[in-house]
């Protein structure tokens, strides 16, 4: 008489729910970069709570573009850039999308390293040119975690940070918590004048960008593959967690 099976430890509900929340979680750090808290604070300073509508609205734009980008990623085993190389008809003009897609990138990653430059130079006192080589030295680091070790190490990293700011967020709110009652009326749209209309488009522009958006499409689709049997609708008709790792090569600008 054989022995019956053990089935296969299942992991804790928290750590399905964190290595579900990986890529996003990488994803989402793009919303905490220099350039976004550099305009929510100017506009904090300069208009009170005028704006937090522009917030509200801008997150809540950036959270459904996020969840179309990583369900694509999922139904298609392809990566955003990957399809809209093959929907691009004609070489020079994926080449051309391409160009401006590295040019935005570029653009992004020259606002956090001076960003990450200015922040180290009011908390240390380091050189400007200090703290950007410092800046992009530890990006470098970062990116060798997820090259060496893989997604998870790499998302853990990540998470850890976006923690860390958190909990620097946290403080500053129990020391000077703001108004309620302002920041409740803020969630009215209204504008005063023309600079606070430049900075509601400052606050979407730094919110919502094109690079996260191609990464969690790309970040999804390399965590868990492609889920096989979704309908359009989103019901499956295969068995939960059942993937494969289907893989494209990107196609050449």
């Amino acid at each position: 008489m054989s022995s019956p099976i053990a089935a296969p430890p299942r992991r804790p509900a928290d750590t399905r729910l964190f290595l579900l929340l990986g890529p996003a979680m990488v994803a989402g750090v793009a919303y905490l970069d220099p350039g976004n808290v550099a305009s929510n604070m100017t506009a904090g300073a300069r208009f009170g709570y005028l704006l937090v509508w522009v917030v509200v609205l801008g997150n809540l734009m950036a959270w459904l573009i996020q969840y179309l980008s990583a369900k694509l990623g999922l139904m298609t085993g392809r990566s955003l850039p990957e399809l809209l190389g093959d929907r691009i008809r004609g070489r020079w003009g994926r080449r051309a999308y391409w160009l401006q897609a590295e040019t935005v990138a570029m653009a992004t990653d020259l606002a956090e390293v001076i960003g990450g430059a200015i922040a180290l130079n009011l908390l240390f006192g380091l050189p400007l040119l200090a703290g950007g080589l410092l800046t992009g030295a530890v990006s470098l680091v970062l990116l060798l975690v997820q090259t060496r070790g893989g997604a998870q190490p790499f998302e853990r990293v990540i998470t850890g940070l976006m923690v860390l700011i958190a909990v620097g967020f946290t403080v500053g709110v129990v020391v000077d918590p703001p108004d309620a009652g302002e920041a409740i009326a803020g969630l009215v749209p209204r504008f005063e004048g023309a600079e606070s209309v430049l900075l509601a488009a400052s606050i979407l522009g730094a919110t919502v960008m094109p690079h996260a958006i191609y990464a969690h499409s790309a970040l999804a689709r390399d965590r868990f593959g492609h889920v096989q049997g979704v309908a359009p609708g989103g019901g499956s008709s295969s068995r939960p967690g059942s993937t494969s790792p289907s893989r494209s090569p990107s196609p050449a600008p």
